[in-house]
């Protein structure tokens, strides 16, 4: 859920209380203990979805990790052979690639 998302629903959650007390055909006793248990169960909505949001939040942390990981391991492979490129050609231990028939240089 984004931010703007769930600014959206307290919004709309609060304005829906204040109307609801308006046109509420209860006592004021029981118009407020009607108010304190909808707080009540939207405060715990907003505890479950902030749970939530921090397990997906993890899950995209661990992903990331993971993908630089490989990167990481890809890049030190690359370097490795391009090290060992160098010392083949330095060295000699191989010979330089052909040119192609017809190609000067």
């Amino acid at each position: 859920m984004e931010k703007g998302s769930l600014s959206a629903f307290l919004a709309g959650l609060g304005l829906g209380v204040g109307i609801g007390m308006l046109f509420a055909p209860r006592s004021g006793a029981e118009t407020r203990q009607q108010i304190k248990t909808k707080a009540g169960e939207s405060k715990e909505y907003i505890r479950q979805r902030s749970g939530e949001l921090k397990g997906q939040a993890g899950d995209l942390i661990e992903k990331g990790k993971e993908a630089l990981g490989r990167q990481r391991e890809n890049l030190n492979e690359a370097m490795e052979a391009g090290r060992q490129a160098y010392r083949d050609t330095v060295t000699g231990s191989t010979p330089p690639p052909a040119s192609t028939p017809g190609t000067t240089l």
